[in-house]
Protein backbone atom coordinates (compact mmCIF):
# COMPACT_ATOMS: atom_id res chain seq x y z
CA UNK A 1 0.00 0.00 0.00
CA UNK A 2 2.76 2.21 -0.69
CA UNK A 3 1.66 2.77 -3.99
CA UNK A 4 -1.93 3.70 -2.24
CA UNK A 5 -1.99 7.50 -3.89
CA UNK A 6 -0.77 6.51 -7.29
CA UNK A 7 -3.41 3.64 -7.38
CA UNK A 8 -5.93 6.34 -6.16
CA UNK A 9 -4.88 8.62 -9.09
CA UNK A 10 -4.71 6.32 -11.54
CA UNK A 11 -8.47 4.37 -10.65
CA UNK A 12 -9.85 7.86 -10.46
CA UNK A 13 -8.22 8.71 -14.17
CA UNK A 14 -9.78 4.99 -15.85
CA UNK A 15 -13.54 6.35 -13.61
CA UNK A 16 -13.36 9.97 -15.51
CA UNK A 17 -13.59 8.38 -18.58
CA UNK A 18 -17.18 6.05 -17.94
CA UNK A 19 -18.68 8.64 -15.62
CA UNK A 20 -17.19 11.90 -14.98
CA UNK A 21 -18.98 12.44 -11.28
CA UNK A 22 -17.60 9.37 -9.61
CA UNK A 23 -14.15 8.94 -7.74
CA UNK A 24 -12.16 6.79 -5.58
CA UNK A 25 -11.25 8.63 -1.69
CA UNK A 26 -9.53 5.60 -0.21
CA UNK A 27 -7.95 1.88 -0.31
CA UNK A 28 -7.46 -0.03 2.83
CA UNK A 29 -5.35 -3.55 3.22
CA UNK A 30 -6.17 -6.35 5.36
CA UNK A 31 -5.99 -10.13 5.64
CA UNK A 32 -8.75 -10.70 3.72
CA UNK A 33 -8.06 -8.11 0.44
CA UNK A 34 -8.23 -4.74 -0.80
CA UNK A 35 -10.84 -2.21 0.11
CA UNK A 36 -11.32 0.46 -2.33
CA UNK A 37 -14.24 3.35 -1.40
CA UNK A 38 -16.00 5.94 -3.94
CA UNK A 39 -17.87 8.93 -3.17
CA UNK A 40 -20.74 7.27 -4.70
CA UNK A 41 -22.63 3.86 -5.08
CA UNK A 42 -20.84 1.64 -7.20
CA UNK A 43 -21.94 -0.05 -10.23
CA UNK A 44 -20.89 -2.83 -12.06
CA UNK A 45 -18.87 -0.92 -14.92
CA UNK A 46 -17.41 0.88 -11.77
CA UNK A 47 -16.23 -2.76 -10.58
CA UNK A 48 -15.07 -3.83 -13.72
CA UNK A 49 -13.10 -1.08 -14.27
CA UNK A 50 -11.33 -1.11 -10.79
CA UNK A 51 -10.99 -5.03 -11.29
CA UNK A 52 -9.16 -4.91 -14.35
CA UNK A 53 -7.00 -1.63 -13.45
CA UNK A 54 -5.71 -4.11 -10.53
CA UNK A 55 -5.18 -7.41 -12.58
CA UNK A 56 -2.90 -5.22 -14.82
CA UNK A 57 -0.43 -4.11 -11.71
CA UNK A 58 2.76 -6.20 -12.07
CA UNK A 59 3.12 -6.76 -7.98
CA UNK A 60 -0.77 -8.46 -7.72
CA UNK A 61 -0.69 -12.22 -8.60
CA UNK A 62 -3.79 -12.14 -10.92
CA UNK A 63 -4.65 -16.23 -10.09
CA UNK A 64 -5.66 -15.15 -6.45
CA UNK A 65 -7.51 -11.90 -7.53
CA UNK A 66 -11.63 -12.62 -6.59
CA UNK A 67 -14.25 -10.84 -8.56
CA UNK A 68 -14.51 -7.48 -6.96
CA UNK A 69 -17.95 -7.14 -4.90
CA UNK A 70 -19.86 -5.27 -2.94
CA UNK A 71 -20.55 -5.48 0.96
CA UNK A 72 -22.65 -7.87 1.51
CA UNK A 73 -24.92 -6.01 4.54
CA UNK A 74 -24.73 -3.06 6.30
CA UNK A 75 -25.92 -3.90 10.41
CA UNK A 76 -26.73 -1.32 12.65
CA UNK A 77 -26.03 -2.86 16.39
CA UNK A 78 -27.20 -1.65 19.42
CA UNK A 79 -25.29 -2.71 22.49
CA UNK A 80 -26.87 -1.86 26.34
CA UNK A 81 -25.70 -1.63 29.68
CA UNK A 82 -22.04 -1.04 28.64
CA UNK A 83 -20.56 1.02 32.28
CA UNK A 84 -20.11 4.66 30.60
CA UNK A 85 -17.24 5.31 32.98
CA UNK A 86 -14.28 3.06 32.09
CA UNK A 87 -13.85 0.84 35.47
CA UNK A 88 -11.46 2.18 38.26
CA UNK A 89 -11.14 5.43 36.61
CA UNK A 90 -13.70 8.95 35.96
CA UNK A 91 -13.07 9.14 32.36
CA UNK A 92 -16.00 8.06 30.06
CA UNK A 93 -16.37 5.30 27.69
CA UNK A 94 -14.69 7.05 23.75
CA UNK A 95 -15.32 6.21 20.11
CA UNK A 96 -11.67 5.10 20.04
CA UNK A 97 -11.48 2.28 23.12
CA UNK A 98 -14.82 1.29 21.43
CA UNK A 99 -12.99 0.70 18.49
CA UNK A 100 -9.91 -0.95 19.79
CA UNK A 101 -12.52 -3.47 21.60
CA UNK A 102 -14.05 -4.53 17.81
CA UNK A 103 -10.53 -4.77 16.47
CA UNK A 104 -9.16 -7.69 18.86
CA UNK A 105 -12.67 -9.30 19.15
CA UNK A 106 -13.07 -12.54 17.41
CA UNK A 107 -16.87 -11.54 17.34
CA UNK A 108 -15.98 -8.58 14.56
CA UNK A 109 -13.73 -10.49 12.15
CA UNK A 110 -14.17 -9.46 8.96
CA UNK A 111 -16.04 -6.59 9.67
CA UNK A 112 -15.56 -2.75 9.11
CA UNK A 113 -17.11 0.32 11.15
CA UNK A 114 -18.95 2.56 8.50
CA UNK A 115 -18.88 5.53 10.84
CA UNK A 116 -17.62 6.12 14.53
CA UNK A 117 -19.60 4.45 17.17
CA UNK A 118 -21.80 6.66 18.86
CA UNK A 119 -22.03 6.42 22.85
CA UNK A 120 -24.21 8.26 24.90
CA UNK A 121 -25.55 8.09 28.39
CA UNK A 122 -28.72 5.86 28.87
CA UNK A 123 -30.23 8.31 31.41
CA UNK A 124 -28.63 11.67 32.81
CA UNK A 125 -28.17 10.08 36.14
CA UNK A 126 -27.08 6.56 35.35
CA UNK A 127 -23.48 5.09 34.83
CA UNK A 128 -25.08 2.96 31.98
CA UNK A 129 -23.71 3.48 28.50
CA UNK A 130 -25.74 2.82 25.09
CA UNK A 131 -23.37 2.47 21.79
CA UNK A 132 -24.27 2.31 18.54
CA UNK A 133 -22.58 0.88 15.43
CA UNK A 134 -22.82 0.80 11.91
CA UNK A 135 -20.93 -2.16 10.39
CA UNK A 136 -20.06 -3.37 6.65
CA UNK A 137 -19.90 -6.95 7.03
CA UNK A 138 -17.74 -8.40 4.27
Amino acid sequence: MVQSNTYITNINRLLKDIKWDTSADFIHTNSKGIIATINKIATLSDLKVVEKYMKKLNNIDTSNVMSLRLPQSKLYLKFLDILYLIENTNLSITANVIERIIQTSHIFNNTILASHPHIIKALPKSDIAVIWMDIWDF
